[in-house]
């Protein structure tokens, strides 16, 4: 098979496909800058070197920040490819949906998960409200963003207050979640159509489990609830590739807290000794159009 990778060249991602594709697959790295399409007679999606329409499959392995016309016109070249029959991993509505953490949080609640209490909302004083009806101690998270990235915990009401006002000094909107008694661990999922592998993330020095904020990797037996529930996150998101964040709490209860359609395999293959790799060109091979 011929699969292009949409994300950066150089990264441990595009290398550990390449090294996993061996000589059974070609793997043609291409950058979201070089995207464009040319219409008329059959519409392709291409860059300088490559016609990408020619690929049988496209995994997308990153999603860089742009302007909203940027963004539109990635997404809509991606469900192009799809629509000229190339395998697109992960469909680029799924790729929508996961990446708007209040639009994901709605499927998830829709599918009868368990999630935080969340108010998302546009203004100051709506945000105060807000900040107050979750208890005074809640998690502001940026709409758009992973990794930890731009994720603040506020329990002091002035330092709120500061808060709010310089993110609406940006036109930002607020993303507020009640903040969840937990032991310092998560548990990370990646559902691979079928098949579910996960870790234990645990940091004992923040409250956030990534594992780019200190956080490591343990094992984890993925029993069959576990998987159930990482299943039907993805489900929600329509990504048969996701990384799912269950959070269990102090109370005993497990949260579903995101879906992740362009999820990192490194942690997880190093605690668990799979080729993810592997596994993600063996089920790209199998589903040819998804």
């Amino acid at each position: 098979m011929r699969i292009a990778i949409l994300g950066n060249a150089g990264s441990w991602y595009t290398n550990d496909l390449t090294r996993a594709a061996g000589e059974r697959h070609e793997i043609v790295p291409v950058d979201y800058q070089k995207l464009a399409s040319t219409v008329g007679g059959d519409t392709t999606v291409h860059t300088a070197e490559q016609t990408l329409n020619e690929c049988d499959a496209l995994l997308v392995r990153s999603m860089p920040p742009g302007s909203l016309e940027q963004i539109i016109f990635r997404m809509d070249a991606l469900a192009n490819l799809a629509q000229a029959g190339v395998t697109v991993i992960n469909p680029p509505r799924a790729i929508e949906v996961a990446v708007d953490k209040y639009l994901a949080t709605t499927r998830l609640a829709a599918a009868g998960m368990l999630v935080p209490r969340t108010i998302t909302c546009q203004t100051v004083e709506q945000a105060l409200r807000a900040f107050d009806s979750l208890g005074g101690d809640v998690v502001l998270k940026p709409l758009f963003g992973s990794e930890g990235r731009g994720i603040v915990r506020l329990s002091d009401e002035t330092i709120a207050i500061r808060t709010f006002k310089a993110l609406a000094a940006v036109d930002s909107v607020f993303y507020l979640q009640e903040f969840l008694e937990h032991e310092g661990c998560d548990l990370r999922l990646l559902v691979l159509g079928d098949d579910v592998l996960g870790i234990r993330r645990c940091n004992e020095l923040d409250w956030r489990t990534n594992i780019s904020r200190g956080a490591t990797g343990q094992p984890l037996e993925v029993t069959n609830d576990l998987a159930e529930l990482a299943q039907r996150a993805a489900a929600a998101i329509g990504a048969p590739l996701a990384g799912v964040d269950l959070l269990p709490t102090r109370d005993g209860r497990l949260y579903a807290i995101e879906v992740n359609a362009v999820p990192g395999w490194r942690a997880l293959a190093e605690v668990t000794g799979v080729d993810v790799a592997a596994r993600v060109l063996g089920y790209l091979e199998a589903h040819p159009g998804s």
